[in-house]
């Protein structure tokens, strides 16, 4: 067996960052920015009023001062005259400062009477313009890489920016495997189950940005797993769940050999999930992960992930962690990573009570997992541990 760390570096090893295409501004959010983009204009673009009021002179502002209102200002529609002394311009929030003036008085600190105001007593020193390039100057970047958020596209759509590029979207295939399988919906005959994992994995993949091909079960013969493999080509990486054990009708590990696989390790010192595979298939990565529902789904997030991370160009990184305060007493580990099912609660991590892998509801119910190195001593409440939020 070899470490949890090892293992994900030899997975790294196994893929690269992806391509970049162009996507229109609606389609980027969500993909990562594979190149820095630049503002092509500033934003404001012009000195703009912040307030609905009167544009004048600074030098004019005082108590009781008198304007003639000598035209106006809308957003979209400038006033093209110049402001002289004595002369005020209606304006309204958004619209171009006129040229000559430097302050906009709001109008609640105004009397208006036909084409004259009257300045009140209690104006104030802010001016009520926003300085042109005030947000951003033209030139100025978004830096990748970056998983581009709504407001990411609201501030590039300001910019002026149309098209973005972006990592292409890893090609992930999903393929179960065994007998005892059903697809939800279907009714299991009396010894089988239903397929859970392929689909819980297929959602995380694509929430981490990968296109997903979920392939049809595959059933425990060699005939059945050459096929699925067939269905997969054309895929950046295959993510097979089940028969990647040792024992009889685990064949994942021999059918991929005799299709080419060059494995680049078996079984990590870690649980739940040691029963890892990894290597290459062709033009595809591939990693074949345990059946059990909760080993599936947490090697997913320990490996898969940082995975799929570095082929949309987002680092190396492992899964994140942060230190937080245990709230009960743990015994020692022993020669495997544990990585416990748990919940955050009153500021404190609380592993479940049970940890069997089968039980998918303990996992559904824990917004943590509580990462135990090899050999951890025993942990006291109180003691700060490490988890990866989930």
């Amino acid at each position: 067996m070899i470490s949890v760390e090892e293992a994900l570096e030899r997975l790294l090893d196994l893929v690269a960052p992806l391509e970049v295409e162009e996507v229109p501004l609606r389609a980027a959010s969500g993909r990562v920015l594979a190149r820095d983009v630049a503002a092509r204009r500033a934003q404001p673009p012009f000195p703009a009023s912040s307030m609905d009021g009167y544009a004048l002179r600074r030098a004019e502002v005082e108590p009781d001062a008198m304007f003639k209102v000598v035209g106006k200002a809308a957003a979209g529609h400038r006033f093209d005259g110049t402001v002289k002394a004595g002369q005020a311009v209606r304006i309204f929030t958004g619209a171009p400062v006129p040229d000559g003036a430097d302050f906009v008085v709001i109008q609640e600190d105004t009397t208006r009477r036909g084409d004259l105001i009257t300045l009140g007593h209690d104006i104030g020193t802010k001016d009520n313009i926003r300085p042109a390039g005030v947000d951003f100057a033209a030139g100025d970047t978004m830096t990748a890489p970056r998983r581009l958020r709504p407001v990411d596209i609201a501030l590039m759509a300001a910019m002026n920016i149309a098209r973005v590029p972006v990592t292409r979207k890893p090609r992930v295939a999903v393929l179960a495997t065994g007998d005892e399988l059903v697809q939800p919906g279907e009714d299991p005959g009396p010894d089988q189950i239903v397929a859970s994992n392929s689909h819980g994995l297929a959602a995380m993949f694509e929430e981490l940005g990968a296109e997903v091909r979920l392939l049809p079960i595959a059933r425990d013969n060699a005939a059945s797993l050459t096929q699925a493999f067939r269905l997969a080509q054309g895929t950046d990486l295959i993510v097979t769940i089940g028969g990647a054990s040792v024992g009889d009708h685990d064949l994942v590990a021999p059918v991929a050999a005799e299709l080419g696989m060059a494995q680049s390790f078996y079984k990590v010192a870690m649980r739940p999930g040691k029963p890892l595979m990894a290597g290459r298939i062709g033009d595809a990565a591939m990693i074949g992960l345990p059946g059990n529902p909760v080993s599936a789904m947490v090697c997913g997030t320990v490996f898969v992930a940082p995975v799929l991370r570095r082929m949309l160009g987002l680092g190396d990184a492992m899964a994140q962690t942060r230190q937080v305060t245990l709230g009960t007493d743990l015994p020692a580990n022993g020669p495997r990573a544990h990585y416990l099912r748990a919940q955050l609660r009153d500021g404190a991590v609380h592993p479940a009570t049970a940890q069997d892998s089968s039980l998918l509801s303990v996992l559904a119910r824990a917004d943590a997992l509580l990462v135990r190195p090899v050999d951890d001593p025993a942990r006291q409440a109180g003691d700060q541990v490490t988890i990866i939020p989930l």
